[in-house]
């Protein structure tokens, strides 16, 4: 006979932890109290002197908290390792304040830790504002529907040289629920090669002038060129979104200038080389460091966090394992306090999974989208935005909760 029916709670951060302790009428202050030490977060740290990584141990453990070290810590090596601290919300905090006194640099990570917990729950809330559109992060997904302006689109979608078609595409895409359009002009797709600016601007200025006054949607500019952006920004585009995550010549300078909202995306060598066997020491870490870098370069050129989105670059000189690893851990890019963008529609690693051609990979890229946005996407960027808008509304009524409209 089941007398009290035991029942483990799947709590993910303090608002679930809130919700639970309330329900059992807790008075307020207990249920605040009680909340931080029912939130366990585990977090990496890289590059932590032997020295620092013991006290830091010490420290956690005498909190009743955990840090695995590397077994060398005992034997007084001081090189540079990786530690990982295992440790409710309450104890990470009085962790930070323990360290402010300690030497060895443990007064900066301490806080470190303190701002990446602060930024894996902090993205939503925040919008996104482009231009006088405020596009809602943490509410609800935001889908962002693709118009490549492209002949040799991978997906077999490009709309070419052909405004009307383009223009067309993006009435479709916003009478589907899209909430933001995304134009471009140079494939990236696996192989391809480099076109001169003249002729990506050629493709894409026209569509983006007809759609920033034609269509109530924000725009933005796929493009990895300073030339491009630059002139797609005049035109009407309100976002630069790159594949090279500002790295080419004059386009960190021009989105600083402009003070223009940008995407960073993670991409391993050119669209010609990514997929020549890509290798990682570890992929989710390895483009955690690199996004974190991209964030802070920006942040030095004079760009605000809130007009920073981050996008891991599925399919982007990685293997299948590599995107589906990606897939299943990214909420860990969520530390940056930057929205995140996924981009897995039609992508070859579907393909590979279903072993189905691009244009039959629609129930793929479903259950992919799916499972990024329960898994912290903020935004999607798809092909096909009427299904894609059905999943994410869906997937949020499950996921971010659900409430009945008036009237039903």
């Amino acid at each position: 006979m089941i007398t009290h029916h035991a029942r483990v709670l799947d709590i993910h951060s303090r608002e679930d932890a809130l919700r639970e302790i309330q329900g059992v009428q807790a008075t307020a202050t207990a249920a605040r109290w009680m909340a931080d030490e029912a939130v366990m977060r585990v977090v990496r740290l890289e590059g932590v002197r032997g020295r620092a990584a013991s006290i830091l141990k010490q420290e956690a453990l005498a909190l009743g908290a955990e840090c695995a070290v590397a077994k060398s810590v005992a034997a007084f090596d001081d090189t540079p390792q990786t530690v990982v601290l295992i440790a409710t919300l309450k104890q990470h905090r009085a962790l930070a304040a323990k360290l402010r006194a300690q030497p060895f640099g443990l007064r900066a990570l301490g806080e470190q830790v303190i701002e990446a917990l602060t930024a894996y729950d902090s993205v939503a809330g925040r919008p996104l504002v482009l231009g006088r559109h405020v596009l809602p992060i943490g509410e609800r997904t935001l889908v962002m529907g693709i118009i490549n302006t492209t002949p040799d689109s991978f997906s077999g979608d490009g709309v070419g040289e052909d405004v009307e078609a383009a223009v067309a595409q993006a009435e479709r895409f916003a009478e589907a629920g899209a909430d933001l359009l995304d134009v471009g002009g140079q494939s990236t797709r696996p192989g391809s090669e480099e076109i001169a600016v003249e002729d990506e601007q050629r493709r894409v200025l026209p569509v983006i002038e007809r759609l920033a006054c034609q269509i109530d949607l924000p725009v933005s500019i796929d493009t990895d060129k300073a030339e491009v952006a630059a002139a797609a920004l005049d035109a009407g585009a309100l976002l630069v979104n790159d594949v090279r995550a500002l790295r080419g010549e004059g386009m960190l300078e021009l989105a600083a200038e402009r003070g223009a909202p940008v995407c960073l995306m993670h991409m391993l060598g050119t669209p010609r080389t990514m997929q020549e066997a890509p290798v990682y020491d570890d992929v989710v870490a390895d483009i955690h460091r690199f996004l974190a870098e991209r964030v802070a370069a920006c942040e030095a050129a004079g760009l605000t966090r809130d007009r920073i989105v981050i996008d891991p670059g599925i399919g982007f000189g990685k293997t299948v394992e590599h995107n589906l690893t990606l897939l299943r851990r990214l909420r860990e890019f969520r530390s940056l306090g930057c929205p995140v963008l996924v981009g897995v529609s039609r992508k070859a690693t579907i393909g590979k999974v279903l072993d189905v051609p691009p244009d039959d990979r629609l129930e793929g890229t479903a259950a992919a989208c799916a499972c990024a946005i329960r898994s912290g996407a903020d935004i999607v960027r798809v092909h096909d935005v009427r299904e894609m808008v059905r999943v994410a509304r869906m997937t949020d009524a499950i996921v971010r909760g659900w409430a009945e409209p008036p009237g039903q």
